[in-house]
């Protein structure tokens, strides 16, 4: 009898373990500044075993309340989040910002929605999640493990043309919105009581970048924003910077080689064919998950150059 039971207890937490591991409470927090906790994610790419979890996202606390910057790669991530935020603080959470419509920044967005939280985003984020809704809400389950719902994805209730401050609490943080780069729906955040900057996927460290917008669309924003100085800057996927503008010049090496090597690529008359197996190769050992990204970027920039003037 004892050994029956044994083997149902068995089979019951075999089936009901991947739903476990979904929900699980704990999120590691790192505090790099006075009231700015980040998640810094694993270099991964993401499938069914991290759930799309893999990207750094976190939130910054005011006198009066609290702004998440991006909320994960998964409902249960964001619930997560919310968890690691109550441990923090007892302020609410006001405004959820989504710094782009990539998966695993806004698919923790659900665990966020109630009364009282704002969500916030580029002006041109609504449209994007419209476009790719759809998408998402049927390929979660088959490439990240898990079934997204439409309530899943919430577009942002402000949006942002080029600038906007909130307060948090004797705490302002300035929205920027930014032409089309990494996507046409990149905004960045900055605290300006610890001169931080949450630059989100504008800046890759050590993890190949990933292009959806304008190869030189982005190399015209990291122009400007080398000319900044910062504390920190937090990228969308790496370690925390603390040496800028040293910190994003690999990026902006990597997307000058692609625009180099497809002109030259395509004044010999190449096809995308054979550009993608010559272009940025020389790159191809200085960054983590190359092959899962490279190809996709030359792809994505060989179709916006071919046409160019």
């Amino acid at each position: 009898m004892n050994k029956r039971l044994n083997v149902k207890i068995l089979f019951l937490w075999l089936l009901l373990f991947p739903f476990l591991a979904q929900a699980r409470q704990d999120l590691a927090l790192e505090q790099i500044a006075e009231g700015v906790y980040v998640h810094f994610a694993p270099f991964q790419f993401p499938d069914r075993h991290n759930h799309g979890e893999i990207a750094n996202i976190g939130f910054i606390v005011g006198e009066q309340c609290v702004a998440v910057i991006d909320t994960g790669g998964s409902p249960a991530q964001g619930r997560a989040l919310k968890n690691a935020i109550l441990k923090v603080t007892d302020k609410p959470v006001c405004y959820v910002i989504n710094t782009h419509v990539h998966p695993d920044h806004i698919y923790g967005n659900s665990a966020f929605k109630q009364p009282g939280v704002q969500f916030v985003g580029h002006t041109k984020l609504p449209r994007a999640m419209a476009t790719r809704g759809q998408y998402y809400l049927e390929r979660s389950e088959d490439q990240l493990g898990f079934a997204l719902k439409p309530e899943d994805i919430i577009p942002p209730d402000i949006t942002v043309d080029s600038f906007k401050v909130i307060d948090l609490g004797n705490r302002e943080i300035i929205l920027t919105a930014h032409p089309t780069a990494h996507t046409d729906n990149d905004l960045s955040v900055y605290d300006k009581k610890t001169d931080t900057l949450w630059l989100s996927d504008l800046l890759f460290v050590t993890h190949v970048p990933t292009l959806d917008g304008s190869l030189k669309g982005w190399l015209a924003e990291i122009a400007k924003l080398e000319k900044q100085s910062y504390r920190f800057v937090i990228p969308g996927h790496g370690p925390l910077v603390t040496q800028w503008p040293e910190a994003i010049q690999p990026e902006k090496r990597y997307l000058q080689t692609l625009l180099t090597d497809i002109r030259n690529s395509l004044a010999k008359g190449e096809y995308l064919e054979q550009a993608v197996k010559t272009v940025g190769q020389s790159e191809k050992k200085r960054w983590k998950l190359f092959e899962k990204y490279h190809y996709k970027n030359v792809t994505t920039a060989f179709a916006e150059l071919e046409w160019e003037d």
